[in-house]
C-alpha cells in the first residue's frame, strides 16, 4: 500500500512512498489534522542519498510494529532537506541547540503550530548503549504530550524563541584582524601530514582552500598556500576520490582522506573543480588541472540530463551495502587486467589481500604517487602511467556491469548555479570551448525551466517544477552569471547578473538589521525567518552574496550593490568576529576590499595580437582582486557599466584602463604596457 508521499516528485519522499508510516509531506493538511486530533506531529528531515537515513528507514520506519505506533500517537510529515533548506534549517537550530550536534536524518518532533519540543538525528529501533530508541522515543513523547502538556508548551515557547535570528549589537565593527585570526584557526588546526583542518570526520571545504589562495595573494604568506595545495594533494590521492571513474565522495571518516562516506554530491564536486582550477591558476601544477578536468568529465558523463541541468547526487549504498559499488580484491583486479598490469595496479593504488578498508579495497595513492613508484623500481614513469591509465579504463567498463548506486536526478537551482559557475571558470583558465557551452546549458536550463512568473524556483524533477528560491539560489546564479560574463565577455550575463542581484534585494534583504533572510517575503511563513551566515558544505547565501554582490558593483559602476555587502558584513559582524573560520567565504568578502580592487577596461581592436594577449592574461590568471570588461565596442560597455562612459581607443588600437574606486589611471595602448601597469598596481 502506498502512503500520500507516491503523489510527490521528490526521489526522497518517493523512497518512503510504501512504507506502513502513514507520511504526510509537508503542508497544512498534516498540521490541521494535527490540531484537529490534538496529536503531536513527528517531521522527520533527510535527502535521497543518505546513508543512515536509508538504515533508519530499513530500521524503523518499514517495520510494522514502529509504525503502527506512530500511526496511533503522531502525525508523521516527511521533509526533503535539498527542496526545503528552509524547514530544515529552522529545526536543525533546534537540534544542535537541544543535542549539541546535529546531522541526517533529523528528525524533530513538533507541536500542531510547528513548535519543537524534541529532536534527535538518528534513532534506532530499541534503544541500546545509551541512545534512545524509536520505540521508546515515541512512546514516552506521547506520553509526556497527554500527560504534561504545560511542560510541552514550556519547552516549546523557549525553542521558537532560540530558532529567532538574533540581532547584533555593539558589534558592527570589523577591522583586518578577523582575517588574521580566521587565517591562525585554519593554522592551528591543520593536519601536516595529511592536510585538511580538524579531526575525522574530514570534510573537503573547498570554500575555506579558495580563501587561502586569496590570503596568500593578499598577504604573501607561504603558509597558507602550501596548507592548501596539501589539502588537494591529499583528497586527490585518497580514497574520497574515484580514482577509476572520478568524482569526489562527500567526506573522509578518517584524517587519511582513504576512507570516504561513499555518496556523490553535486555542490561537493563543483566547488572542489573550482578549487582545483584555482590551484592551477596559483601554481600552474599540471596535476590540478588533471583533476578539476576529472571531476567535469565525472559529471558530464554521468550527472547531466539531456537538457543541459545537472542532477543532484549519487547513493552511497548499492544492493544495501555501503560502498560495494567502489571496493575491489586483487583477484577480481588480476582477472580484469592480467597478471602483470594487475600486480602492478594493486601495487600502486594499495589494494592487498588483506584489505585496507574491512577487508576490502579502495583505491587510492596515499602511499605513493606512480611516478614515485616508477623511480623507486627504476620504470619509465611514462610507461607506467600509460600502462595505469589503460588498467583504470578497463576497471571503470567492468565496473560499469555492477548495480549502480540510486542517483537523485532532481535538478537544484542552486547546485546547477554552482556547477555552471565552476565550468565557466574553468572554461577561461584551461581554454576548453566545450566547459563554456555547457555552463552557458545549464544557465539557460535554470531561466528556461526553472523560472515560474519572473521567480527563481527551487527544483526540477520530470517537468515539475516547485517550491520558490531561497537566497542561496539567488546569490549561486548571480555568480554563475558573473563568471559566465568573465569567460564569454558576453555583456548579457551582466545584465543578467543584475536582474537576479536586484530581486534578491527585493525578495530577500532585511531593511531593519541587514543582511539576507534565508526565504523570500513571498514565500509560505515558517515559525522563524532564518538568517544564515554560517558557510557549511557550502558558503551560505550570505557569504556568496557578500562576495558576488561586491563584485557586482566593480563590474557595473553601481556602489548600491556594495553597499550591501558592507551592510551583510556589519549585520553579521559578531559571528565573524567570534567564529571566522565558520565564515572563510564571508569574510572573502572583507579581504577583497583590503586588496585593492581595480576595475581594467580593455577596449579591444580584435585585428590585434595584443588584445587577444591581454584578454587571456586577464582570463586565466589569479586576479581575484579584479574585475575585467572587455569590448570592442565601448558603447557596449557602457550600457552595463555607466562609469566607462567617457573612455575610448587611442588611434583605434587597443586600449586599456586600470580603474581604483572608479577612478581611473591614463590608459596605455599595447599589451605590453598594459601589463607593466598592473605589475605596478599590485
Amino acid at each position: 500500500m502506498a502512503n500520500r508521499l507516491i503523489h510527490e516528485k521528490s526521489p526522497y519522499l518517493l523512497q518512503h512512498a510504501h512504507n506502513p508510516v502513514d507520511w504526510y509531506p509537508w503542508g497544512e493538511e498534516a498540521f490541521e489534522k494535527a490540531k484537529r486530533e490534538n496529536k503531536p506531529v513527528m517531521v522527520s528531515i533527510g535527502y535521497s542519498t543518505c546513508h543512515w537515513c536509508h538504515v533508519m528507514e530499513r530500521e524503523s520506519f518499514e517495520d510494522e510494529e514502529v509504525a503502527r505506533l506512530l500511526n496511533e500517537r503522531f502525525v508523521a510529515v516527511k521533509v526533503d532537506r535539498e527542496e526545503r533548506p528552509d524547514i530544515d534549517s529552522i529545526y536543525m537550530i533546534a537540534c544542535q541547540a537541544m543535542t549539541g550536534h546535529g546531522g541526517w536524518p533529523l528528525n524533530v518532533f513538533v507541536t500542531p503550530e510547528q513548535k519543537p519540543f524534541y529532536a534527535g538525528t538518528y534513532f534506532p529501533k530499541e534503544s541500546m548503549r545509551g541512545m534512545p530508541g524509536m520505540m521508546d522515543v515515541v512512546t514516552q513523547l506521547y506520553d509526556k504530550y497527554k500527560d504534561d502538556p504545560e511542560k510541552i508548551k514550556e519547552v516549546s515557547d523557549q525553542m521558537e524563541d532560540v530558532i529567532q535570528p538574533q540581532t547584533a549589537e555593539g558589534e558592527t565593527e570589523l577591522s583586518e584582524d578577523v582575517l588574521q585570526k580566521g587565517f591562525d584557526h585554519m593554522r592551528q588546526t591543520f593536519n601536516i601530514t595529511y592536510g585538511g583542518f580538524g579531526d575525522a570526520p574530514k570534510f573537503p571545504q573547498p570554500h575555506v582552500l579558495m580563501f587561502l589562495f586569496r590570503y596568500y595573494r593578499y598577504s604573501g604568506n607561504e603558509t597558507a598556500l602550501q596548507m592548501a595545495l596539501k589539502t588537494l594533494d591529499g583528497m586527490a590521492a585518497g580514497g574520497m576520490y574515484d580514482h577509476i571513474g572520478y568524482g569526489f565522495s562527500r567526506y573522509s571518516v578518517d584524517e587519511k582522506w582513504l576512507v570516504p562516506h561513499f555518496e556523490k554530491m553535486l555542490y561537493d564536486n563543483a566547488l572542489l573543480a573550482m578549487a582545483y582550477t584555482e590551484a592551477y591558476q596559483v601554481t600552474g601544477y599540471n596535476q590540478y588541472r588533471q583533476t578539476a578536468e576529472e571531476v567535469f568529465t565525472y559529471v558530464l558523463r554521468d550527472m547531466q540530463d539531456e537538457n543541459g541541468g545537472f542532477y543532484s547526487g549519487e547513493d552511497a549504498d548499492s544492493e544495501g551495502v555501503e560502498g560495494k559499488f567502489y571496493i575491489w580484491g586483487p583477484e577480481e583486479i588480476k582477472e580484469i587486467l592480467g597478471e602483470e598490469n594487475g600486480s602492478l595496479f594493486c601495487e600502486v593504488y594499495d589494494i592487498t589481500e588483506d584489505g585496507n578498508f574491512e577487508g576490502e579495497n579502495i583505491p587510492n595513492l596515499i602511499r605513493q604517487f606512480p611516478e614515485q613508484f616508477a623511480l623507486s623500481h627504476e620504470f619509465d614513469p611514462v610507461q607506467v602511467q600509460d600502462r595505469l591509465e589503460q588498467a583504470k579504463e578497463l576497471l571503470f567498463e567492468h565496473r560499469e556491469k555492477r548495480v549502480h548506486p540510486h542517483k537523485d536526478d532532481k535538478i537544484l537551482t542552486s547546485w546547477n548555479a554552482l556547477m555552471t559557475a565552476a565550468l565557466a571558470k574553468a572554461a577561461r583558465v584551461f581554454e576548453v570551448p566545450r566547459y563554456v557551452q555547457e555552463a552557458k546549458r545549464a544557465f539557460s536550463f535554470i531561466e528556461s525551466e526553472l523560472v515560474q512568473d519572473s521567480r527563481l524556483m527551487v527544483r526540477y524533477r520530470e517537468g515539475d517544477v516547485k517550491h520558490k528560491g531561497f537566497v542561496e539560489d539567488y546569490a549561486n546564479v548571480l555568480w554563475a552569471a558573473l563568471e559566465l560574463y568573465d569567460s564569454s565577455l558576453d555583456v548579457s550575463y551582466l545584465e543578467k547578473a543584475k536582474h537576479y542581484a536586484d530581486q534578491m534585494i527585493e525578495l530577500f534583504w532585511d531593511d531593519k538589521n541587514g543582511g539576507f533572510f534565508f526565504y523570500g517575503n513571498d514565500g509560505e511563513q515558517l515559525l522563524a525567518r532564518p538568517k544564515e551566515s554560517f558557510d557549511g558544505a557550502m558558503p551560505s547565501g550570505n557569504s556568496v552574496a557578500a562576495v558576488q554582490l561586491l563584485r557586482l558593483a566593480r563590474f557595473t559602476g553601481d556602489l548600491k550593490y556594495e553597499e550591501k555587502t558592507r551592510k551583510s558584513q556589519d549585520a553579521f559582524a559578531r559571528e565573524l568576529k567570534q567564529f571566522p573560520h565558520g565564515h572563510m567565504h564571508f569574510i572573502q568578502s572583507y579581504l577583497l576590499l583590503f586588496s585593492d580592487m581595480k576595475e581594467v577596461v580593455v577596449l579591444t581592436n580584435d585585428a590585434e595580437e595584443d588584445a587577444e594577449r591581454i584578454t587571456k592574461q586577464l582570463q586565466q590568471q589569479f586576479y581575484p582582486e579584479l574585475t575585467y570588461l572587455i569590448h570592442s565596442d565601448p558603447d557596449k560597455l557602457a550600457e552595463v557599466a555607466p562609469f566607462t562612459n567617457a573612455h575610448h581607443k587611442i588611434d583605434g588600437k587597443t586600449t586599456v584602463y586600470v580603474c581604483q574606486n572608479f577612478a581611473c589611471h591614463q590608459p596605455v595602448v599595447g599589451a605590453k604596457k598594459a601589463f607593466e601597469l598592473l605589475e605596478e598596481e599590485e
